[in-house]
């Protein structure tokens, strides 16, 4: 790590001075929203199936803390729906990541809370992402329409809200996969080059 930065529009101290990372380092977190599997009533499919997707793009996992629980570099962070979602979001911020994905709890559910704890932390809301997320997953099933989940920045970070299904989350990673050097490029202070 080379510094600190001051994220423009912080919320939280939290952002206020995230690290800045060395132009060739790329980190990620994952966090999985699932009250069963955060349970371990089954396993999760989606983190490591987005886990992979990372490490083949270059990215490296970070270790963060939650709800007294120490998450491993790369290892997916599995939380319960509710209070926990924004407390794994705003570890996550806190390690200096790049990029957060998040899967599940982006649904009508009473407990699906993710797009709504994303949505608090965002300091530019990327709502094209979503749409186009959505648009595509429609093509596929109805019910991708259902999705509350949002993408955007949260000073340096790019989060984004993938469903809680494989395919879901493939589509996403897809579509991330398009953008993804871009956004990162703009958040380190690069151009609009396309």
């Amino acid at each position: 790590m080379t510094g600190t930065h001051l994220a423009p529009g912080a919320h939280g101290a939290h952002l206020a001075a995230a690290p800045t990372p060395d132009a060739a380092e790329r980190r990620a977190v994952v966090i999985v929203t699932s009250t069963r599997a955060a349970a371990g009533v089954y396993a999760d499919r989606t983190g490591p199936v987005i886990a992979e997707w990372l490490d083949d793009h270059g990215f490296a996992g970070a270790a963060v803390a939650v709800g007294g629980r120490d998450f491993a570099p790369g290892e997916p962070v599995v939380v319960a729906d509710g209070p926990a979602v924004g407390a794994a979001l705003r570890a996550a911020l806190d390690a200096g990541v790049q990029l957060i994905v998040t899967t599940g709890g982006t649904g009508v559910g009473a407990g699906d809370v993710t797009a709504d704890a994303t949505a608090e932390l965002l300091t530019a809301p990327l709502p094209g992402f979503s749409e186009e997320l959505r648009r595509r997953g429609s093509v596929v099933t109805p019910f991708a329409l259902m999705s509350r989940g949002v993408a955007g920045v949260a000073g340096r970070t790019f989060i984004v809200n993938l469903p809680g299904s494989t395919g879901g989350v493939r589509d996403g990673l897809q579509l991330l996969g398009e953008v993804i050097d871009h956004v990162l490029d703009q958040l380190a202070g690069g151009g609009h080059d396309a």
